[in-house]
């Protein structure tokens, strides 16, 4: 495989540096930098949206067609990890990454012309009704169920661990409208707007102390059959198709890669207690240099499924491989960067933002501020988005043929 970039594809890159470097604002950098959770606020999060929107970039990963920007998979890879490297805040998925397409590829075109222009404009904001009490891992047990009369679903159920429920207005979920069948063969997809009664967000709150997901509870609440996304009991294809955009939809790699360059940065100015900086020390920086060597390989087994992508297949099973090995590289770099910062990383404010007018004054550094909130949100990472037993059966039955 060739792993150089052609000229058209440097030219690309520079483009969207120049790009970045003019359009991308310092405050939204300085946001992403100071957020400890796994999704920024929409505050920061929306503003970059409706740069990258008017710019014709926020959906590379939809069709042309659909108001997707036509580029090549090597130019969305290169597109994602120039803005790691900016600091650009991390978009919300749920939108554009998730429902997005599949509205793209399984909606009506009634249903494009109706929903894909909001979530272009950011005008709608989802979320994802997936995992259940009891079915999380195993989501085809989910019992949340819908009722179809008179043309309108009546919805009853709950849903858990729901990434931004108090900021959406409209949700995508998993529902039962069989039970008679094979688990599987009685899932369909719908849409809920979540603004009705019978639609109710209750706040879960992490280890951090951040408010990010949520209990949704269904009590006879109702959506139009027009909003059913292909027919009842195509959810589970549906699913299956959307979580391998979660999964490998974007790259891990650059990153992890960019955390790293941090702190190694940082490992040559801070004192080990013992004999010069933390870069001296054999055993830190050991475990630093095999951190950096798994994000490189995973940056390859990126590049290796775009050249995949790039002959017009899909991402397949390999997109597990991405997600259980970007998840737990990720886990060490929070890891690591609570050895290097010491005591100062024991700080864990409860005021939200930590960027802004408002934001408590740092112990030592703004890294220091958000690196014990990082490493508890992030130990969710290798259960979010299927866990790490999941992503392991997968590569085992399809990849190793077990």
């Amino acid at each position: 495989m060739d792993m150089t970039f052609s000229a058209e594809d440097l030219a690309f890159r520079e483009e969207v540096r120049e790009f970045l470097a003019a359009k991308l604002p310092d405050r939204l950098r300085d946001g992403a930098r100071r957020t400890p959770g796994v999704f920024v606020e929409p505050d920061i999060g929306m503003e970059w949206h409706r740069i990258l929107n008017e710019q014709g970039w926020v959906a590379p990963h939809w069709p042309k067609e659909d108001g997707g920007t036509g580029w090549t998979p090597t130019q969305k890879f290169l597109f994602e990890k120039e803005c790691a490297l900016a600091g650009a805040p991390a978009l919300a998925i749920l939108g554009l990454r998730l429902v997005g397409p599949v509205i793209c590829a399984f909606g009506t075109p009634q249903q494009k012309a109706r929903f894909l222009p909001k979530i272009l404009s950011g005008e709608d904001y989802w979320c994802q009704g997936y995992s259940e009490p009891g079915s999380g891992s195993d989501l085809a047990s989910l019992k949340t169920s819908a009722r179809l009369e008179n043309g309108e679903y009546t919805v009853n159920g709950s849903k858990i661990w729901t990434t931004h429920a108090h900021h959406a207005n409209w949700i995508f979920a998993l529902v039962r409208t069989d039970a008679t069948v094979k688990k599987q063969a009685g899932i369909t997809f719908l849409l809920l707007e979540m603004d009705q009664p019978g639609v109710e967000v209750t706040p879960i709150h992490s280890m951090s102390g951040d408010h990010e997901v949520n209990a949704v509870f269904f009590t006879d609440a109702k959506t139009g059959e027009e909003n059913r996304i292909g027919e009842e009991g195509q959810g589970w294809s549906i699913a299956k198709f959307l979580l391998e955009n979660e999964r490998g939809g974007s790259c891990f790699a650059p990153r992890l890669i960019q955390s790293i360059d941090k702190l190694e940065a940082l490992a040559a100015e801070q004192p080990s207690g013992v004999n010069g900086a933390m870069a001296h020390d054999a055993r830190f920086r050991d475990r630093l240099s095999r951190a950096r060597l798994e994000a490189e390989a995973l940056e390859f087994t990126e590049l290796r499924i775009l050249a995949e992508l790039a002959k017009g297949r899909s991402p397949g099973p390999q997109t597990s491989l991405v997600k259980l090995l970007g998840s737990n590289i990720g886990q060490e770099i929070d890891t690591l960067r609570l050895e290097l910062l010491g005591t100062d990383a024991l700080q864990l404010p409860l005021e939200r933002p930590l960027y802004g007018n408002e934001a408590p004054e740092p112990v030592g550094s703004e890294m220091a501020q958000t690196a014990m909130g990082r490493y508890l949100n992030n130990r969710a990472a290798t259960i979010f988005g299927g866990s790490d037993e999941v992503q392991k059966n997968i590569i085992a039955k399809t990849v190793l043929g077990l």
